[in-house]
This record gives C-alpha cells, sequence and structure tokens, in this order.
C-alpha cells in the first residue's frame, strides 16, 4: 500500500513539473507571438526546439564533455569539503588559518579566477572541473561542519556512559555519532553543490575551451545561431535539473531518519 502511494506521488510531481513546463513555453511562445521580436533576440520556443532535434548529434557531443566536468566537479568538491570540515571540526587550532581562507575563497568573483585556471591548468577539461570545485566547496563544508557542531549532547554523553569504563576516543564519538548526525546537514550541502556546480563548468568553458556545452553556446552567439545558444542553454537546463534530483533522490535513501 505504502508503494502505491509513493508511486501516485511521483506520478503527480512528475505531472507538475510537465504542466510547469507546458505553461512557461506557451507563456515564451505568446510573448513572442504578441511582441513581435526578432528572432535573433527572442527565438520562439518551437524554432529552438527544432533546432535542438537537428542539432543534436553536435549537442550531444558537446554535453558529455560538460556532463563529465559537472559530475567529476561534485565528486572531487564533495570528497575535499567533507575533509576541510572534518580537519576544522577535529584540529581546533585549524581553524585559525581555515576558515579565512574557505570564506575568502567564496569571495573571489569567479569570472577573476576563471582565466587564472585556465592559464594555470589549460584549456583541458582541468580547468572547468577546477572551477566546479571551487564553487561546490564552500557549501559542502560549511553544511557538513555546521552539522559535526550541531550533534546533541545527550548523544554524546549517552555514548560516554555506555562505552566500557569511559574508554571512547574521539575517532569513535565521530564514526558513530558526530558523522551519522551530520549526514542531513551534508546531504543539502551536496544538494546545493549540485545546484551551482554546472555554474562552474560554463564558465570555465566561457573562458577558455575547445568544447563543451558553454564553449558551443558562444560560438553560436558569434555566429548569430540564436536558436542553437538557446538550444544549448535549455539542455544545460534540463541536465542541471536532472542531477539535482538524482541526487536528491540517493541522498534520501542514504539517510533514513
Amino acid at each position: 500500500m505504502i508503494q502505491i502511494f509513493k508511486y501516485i506521488s511521483f506520478i503527480k510531481i512528475l505531472l507538475i513539473i510537465l504542466l510547469t513546463i507546458f505553461l512557461l513555453f506557451s507563456f515564451w511562445e505568446i510573448l513572442v507571438y504578441l511582441t513581435d521580436v526578432p528572432k535573433y533576440i527572442l527565438p520562439p520556443p518551437t524554432d529552438v526546439l527544432f533546432e535542438l532535434i537537428d542539432k543534436f548529434g553536435i549537442i550531444l557531443k558537446h554535453l558529455k564533455i560538460t556532463f563529465l566536468e559537472i559530475i567529476l566537479g561534485i565528486f572531487l568538491g564533495t570528497i575535499l569539503g567533507c575533509i576541510a570540515a572534518l580537519t576544522v571540526f577535529i584540529f581546533k587550532p585549524a581553524r585559525m588559518w581555515l576558515l579565512p581562507v574557505l570564506v575568502a575563497s567564496q569571495a573571489i568573483p569567479v569570472f577573476a579566477i576563471a582565466p587564472l585556471l585556465v592559464l594555470w591548468l589549460g584549456y583541458g577539461i582541468s580547468s572547468k572541473i577546477a572551477m566546479a570545485v571551487l564553487i561546490i566547496f564552500f557549501p559542502v563544508t560549511a553544511n557538513f561542519l555546521d552539522g559535526l557542531r550541531q550533534t546533541k549532547r545527550d548523544l554524546i554523553d549517552i555514548a560516554k556512559v555506555m562505552s566500557y569504563q569511559n574508554k571512547y576516543s574521539t575517532l569513535m564519538l565521530l564514526r558513530y555519532i558526530q558523522i551519522p548526525s551530520a549526514i542531513p546537514n551534508l546531504g543539502s550541502g551536496i544538494r546545493v553543490a549540485a545546484a551551482v556546480a554546472p555554474i562552474g563548468a560554463i564558465v570555465g568553458e566561457w573562458v577558455g575551451s575547445g568544447a563543451g556545452l558553454g564553449y558551443l553556446m558562444l560560438q553560436s552567439n558569434a555566429k548569430f545561431q540564436i536558436d542553437l545558444m538557446f538550444a544549448s542553454l535549455l539542455v544545460i537546463i534540463f541536465i542541471s535539473v536532472i542531477i539535482y534530483f538524482v541526487i536528491d533522490i540517493f541522498i534520501k535513501i542514504l539517510i533514513k531518519w
């Protein structure tokens, strides 16, 4: 019975998403028709969809590269963020120098650091992954660290009482109490990371790249292929939403409490 309710709920969510997309595209089409705006400024969605179908092979080729950059950025950014949060939490003196570095990394504008990363790491995917990691790193670290700090004191006291002759260790508390308690916060950080990771990859491709959806958008704009540019943008949005919901479902499966 529970499975049936879950299936019905999933169908409702899917229908709401499809209805929202339909309404947005309808509004877009009506707006273009009523304002008679030139197609090189805002093409109608029908033209964009036809261009997407016509140039699907080209878009798919560039999509593979951008998708790889986003996934690797999320993976590496999450690992580094967790390591940084644990380091700050376990080693108190590390807070003195690591926290200012974390905040400073977010104070630097993305477009300011992107050319330097391209200069240091080259025009390959390394600089784009680094951009994604740089954006992802802080929300994962901040959320996980907050989760570790907010562990209920009652749980820690109970663990101390139940431990054999109070022979507990910091690592045991961390492994069995504090990290499990912080996983929901970590999940929130990863969700934010999944939403912003495409920004780093696309900005990196804009600054310097020979492939990827960001590169394709720049080339399309330069050649006044506005339909192709919007088609690439729609694919980026679609992939970003898919990645977010897949990660969200995975986190809900992992966190059952």
